[in-house]
């Protein structure tokens, strides 16, 4: 995937080596937070284009760091993915209406992930050439 910068938050350490692991091996530079501070003070100095987020952590969890995150000016254009286990009816409503754009249910597929998570990218518009308008799109 092109080395696309995906950020990994989930309090649990094998399932942060396994999602590592295999985005890696999909092409993928991974980060990983271990909690909802962590991933704050990563995102101070990293942009990734992604992020793969636990709903379920001690302390903030993933839905409160989300709605955070879609608040804030540096971070509201970061699409972020929910990942976990919690797959009970309205869950997924849930993790919209705090601002994620999909929704992956543990346990991974090892054969599947790289793929499920590469559709979330989209590709970015090309630049404009310095002096031209952006273009204007239809209200």
């Amino acid at each position: 995937m092109n080395g696309e910068t995906i950020l990994i938050v989930d309090d649990n350490e094998v399932n942060l080596r396994l999602a590592k692991a295999l985005l890696v091996r999909a092409g993928f530079h991974v980060l990983t937070a271990g909690d909802a501070e962590q991933a704050l003070s990563l995102l101070r100095g990293v942009q990734p284009r992604l992020i793969l987020m636990d709903i379920q952590m001690p302390g903030m969890d993933g839905l409160t760091l989300t709605r955070l995150l879609k608040s804030a000016p540096a971070t509201r254009d970061i699409v972020i993915v929910a990942l976990t286990a919690y797959a009970m009816k309205g869950d997924d409503e849930k993790a919209y209406a705090a601002g994620c754009s999909g929704y992956l249910i543990k346990p991974i597929d090892a054969d599947t992930f790289g793929d499920e998570v590469a559709a979330f990218f989209t590709p970015l518009p090309p630049p404009h050439p310095p002096g031209s308008q952006a273009p204007v799109l239809p209200a």
